[in-house]
């Protein structure tokens, strides 16, 4: 999910608008729909429906009416969150929208049908139940020009609801606002806000003087998800533990082991105190979020370090003390419902509630899996609120991730600065054991950061119960052990070490004391362990294809979770796709044994590490090398994964006409600096060209950084004629376009350019085969698309393993459906266009 709402979030300064600022959530029972009349440079309405986690919108410039007769334009904009539905009030002057929005319409929408397949293939019919509007109607796109917004028309059907304009008009009748009236506002200042927060407290609670101090409870970490019990479940969201005593105006704000952290987080503090409450202890986390709404932890310290504390968010999930009442002891539901009263009407921007999400457990767990966030926490709804860790407090985590102390560090290798690995440990009866190391997981600023901390903490001797047997000595600096590092990683080792460790951050809120090795228990229910689930398939006893996979629980990609068998699955279930590219084409292969984050080599030959089910291509295709390989069955496809290959390059050329190439590859490799949208116009000046060429091209991502068009050929040219082709083609988009193309290697040479890559042309070259994986954090897949889908795609990694399979089963046809028989000749004529000739 994540960026469905970057449009909506880049274009509004949260500071400054009212407009709530709240991320993808998952769907109700019933789907929700908005429709709000929007003052702005002009009067519109905005029609809003609820699918895929966020509110669809379209701008209806003269709102919708009730005559079938009449096609109403309604411009597709940006999708808007769900907490958006209802909102009403003035966006300032100068912002984005500015104006006044009121709720016109609201209530639920029932779809005909898949909505999901239907809005991508452009006609939505549906059913609307709200306050004005109910009945049939539709939205469908059209082909009106509209620069860069798809033009859509809002249509009533022809039912008991509809109604003839000249009879009447809906908007002129009813124009008032359903949830204020007209000319009315919600009370949204701070008296109200301190009405509310001063609610009677439940039974149960004590009356009492405010703590000085208060011990925030903590969760244990457990192999399963509890069958017993009433729970609800929040995203574990990856920040810091902060607590809030608000005692009348004096807010004082602290992390978990009691460090006062309020003069780091003013705007925090300044929210909690314009909450109004007489006293209270608050309960929650200090997070940042990135551009796709996803917490980030070294974000989170760059900019507490920075001094950046009006970009944090704070969400509040308990309340263990309330205007003079002890609240510890009472349920948390009851405690929940407190806190809800007390957010009710503030703006989502700084401070947060943080509400439980409505979802199975299990299906939550694998969304923020999939989102590449920590996990998922679960509480007893019936628990009170002790200061200590619970079983009634659970998190789960996507990965393994706990804290570790920094006991040295070992000296940076080929170009890497500063240092090269932190030699990290855990407490043991007083002993501090070696657990491994990390070298994965920072950048720079960060490595210069860390390496500052280290040097100033450096020592002689040995912290650890034991000299590190995988590090040479001559290479190790030892430290105090102080520091705390945040570490994900795929599982122990049976000498008790990591295995694909990822450094998160340092963590200044916790002492290096209290770290030990965690490990998952079963929950308590009633006194009583539950009965544990039926055990997970070990390695060797999965078998994908009629392929055996060994490891596959291995954890291949520590950014998103992926398993080496959903890897292997995703092979499978995509071979229908791939295969008919592979057949008999010569396919080198990256392989990675240790999956995303380990070592990497390429093979392009048959070696002595037979791969079973890959054919072996006659030797006479490569003098003078072992055989090269080809896959042409599901069969081999998995056993390739089975063995390690993440990522399949192919030639230009089938084996049977090894040296007529079938088609032409401009690779446009971006500066990394480009936005993207100037990728998206590269690759368009480069289609115009080739059409007026005649050539026809297709278009695929990389699921790197950049896009893939594709010429198909004739195979009546040799490689020099492709090759040398193509090298004019960059050279003339160099030339013509000097600001835009750079037909030079080099990073130098593509500063604010694309670099058009015609290399991938040459006999012995290859490039990523369309539906391949990339072995790169997320696990992005290289996917052919309409050059249409162009303007609409966030990126060249827009689909991964976990997103792709929901692409292909919604897509109307295939982007590549001409390719095979789209042979074109590089006639004389058309070198001669080049100067060739």
């Amino acid at each position: 999910m994540p960026g469905k709402l970057s449009a909506y979030h880049a274009k509004r300064n949260f500071h400054i608008t009212p407009e709530p600022r709240c991320e993808v959530v998952a769907p109700a029972e019933r789907l929700r729909f908005v429709v709000q009349k929007h003052h702005a440079r002009k009067l519109h309405y905005d029609f809003r429906l609820e699918l895929d986690g966020t509110l669809k919108s379209w701008a209806v410039p003269k709102g919708p009416s009730l005559d079938p007769s009449e096609k109403r334009l309604a411009v597709h904009v940006e999708d808007h969150p769900l907490g958006y539905i209802d909102f009403e009030g003035d966006i300032p002057e100068h912002q984005y929208g500015a104006g006044h929005v009121d709720v016109w319409d609201i209530g639920y929408w029932e779809p005909q049908g898949d909505p999901l397949a239907a809005y991508k293939a452009g006609k939505l019919k549906f059913r609307l139940d709200g306050e004005k509007l109910q009945g049939g109607w539709t939205l469908v796109r059209t082909r009106l020009p509209g620069g860069s917004k798809e033009q859509w028309l809002l249509i009533k059907e022809k039912d008991e609801t509809a109604r003839s304009a000249k009879d009447y008009d809906i908007t002129e009748a009813e124009p008032d606002s359903v949830l204020s009236g007209k000319g009315k506002r919600r009370k949204t200042d701070d008296a109200a806000l301190a009405v509310r927060a001063k609610t009677e407290t439940p039974a149960g609670n004590r009356k009492s003087r405010l703590p000085d101090t208060l011990a925030p409870q903590l969760a244990t970490l457990v192999e399963e998800i509890p069958r017993e019990g009433e729970w609800l479940y929040e995203i574990k969201f990856d920040g810091y533990r902060l607590l809030a005593r608000v005692d009348g105006e004096d807010v004082k704000l602290f992390t978990r082991d009691g460090k006062d952290w309020t003069a780091k987080l003013p705007v925090q503090a300044e929210a909690i105190r314009a909450l109004g409450l007489e006293s209270a202890w608050l309960d929650g986390e200090i997070v940042f979020l990135d551009k796709q709404g996803v917490p980030s932890f070294q974000l989170l310290q760059k900019a507490i370090h920075d001094n950046r504390s009006d970009e944090l968010a704070y969400f509040l999930f308990d309340v263990p003390y309330l205007n003079g009442y002890d609240l510890r002891g009472i349920a948390l539901r009851e405690r929940r419902v407190l806190l809800e009263q007390i957010m009710t009407g503030v703006p989502p921007d700084v401070l947060r509630y943080s509400a439980p999400i409505a979802e199975p457990p299990q299906k939550l767990l694998d969304s923020a899996c999939e989102l590449s966030m920590e996990g998922i926490i679960g509480k007893r709804t019936d628990a009170v609120y002790e200061g200590k860790r619970t079983e009634y407090w659970i998190k789960l985590k996507c990965r393994r991730r706990q804290e570790f102390v920094v006991g040295g560090y070992t000296e940076p290798k080929g170009s890497r600065k500063f240092f090269g690995a932190l030699l990290l440990g855990v407490y043991d009866g007083g002993s501090l054991h070696y657990a491994g190391k990390v070298g994965t997981g920072f950048d720079r600023d960060v490595l210069h950061a860390t390496h500052r901390q280290l040097h100033a903490l450096k020592q002689k001797t040995n912290p650890f119960d034991r000299t590190p047997p995988d590090v040479r000595k001559a290479d190790i600096h030892w430290v105090k052990p102080q520091l705390v590092a945040e570490i994900s990683f795929a599982e122990w080792t049976d000498d008790g070490r990591l295995r694909q460790a990822v450094f998160h951050g340092l963590r200044a809120d916790k002492p290096a004391s209290e770290i030990r090795r965690e490990e998952a228990k079963s929950v308590a229910v009633n006194g009583k362990k539950p009965a544990r689930p039926a055990t997970r398939k070990t390695a060797g006893n999965e078998q994908v294809a009629g392929i055996r996979i060994t490891h596959p629980e291995r954890v291949i990609d520590p950014a998103s979770g992926t398993t080496k068998l959903a890897l292997v699955r995703f092979y499978e279930q995509i071979a229908p796709h791939l295969l008919p590219w592979l057949r008999n084409r010569p396919v080198y292969l990256l392989r990675c044994p240790d999956g995303v984050t380990g070592e990497h080599f390429f093979q392009k030959h048959i070696n002595r590490t037979s791969i079973p089910g890959i054919r072996t291509l006659d030797p006479a295709l490569d003098p003078g090398h072992e055989p090269l390989m080809a896959i042409d069955d599901a069969s081999a496809l998995v056993s390739a994964a089975q063995m390690g290959a993440i990522e399949l390059h192919t030639a230009n050329a089938t084996a049977d006409k090894i040296e007529k190439p079938d088609c032409m590859v401009f690779d446009l490799d971006p500066d990394p600096s480009l936005p993207w949208k100037k990728v998206v116009e590269g690759a368009q000046l480069v289609n115009v060209v080739l059409d007026e060429l005649g050539l026809a091209s297709f278009l695929k991502t990389s699921g790197g950084k950049g896009l893939h068009l594709v010429v198909p050929l004739a195979r009546r040219h040799d490689w020099d004629e492709a090759s040398s082709f193509s090298q004019a083609i960059a050279q003339h988009l160099a030339r013509t376009l000097p600001k835009h193309f750079s037909a030079k290697m080099g990073e130098k040479n593509r500063v604010g350019k694309i670099f058009v890559d015609y290399l991938r042309n040459k006999r012995q070259a290859s490039t990523i085969a369309p539906y391949s994986v990339r072995a790169r954090p997320g696990l992005p897949v290289s996917v052919p698309i309409f050059w249409e889908e162009l303007d609409g795609i966030p990126g060249a990694a827009a689909w991964t393993i976990a997103s792709l399979p929901s692409r292909l089963d919604s897509l109307a046809g295939n982007p590549w459906q001409d390719f095979a028989e789209t042979r074109q000749v590089l006639s004389k004529t058309i070198r001669k266009k080049l100067g060739l000739d």
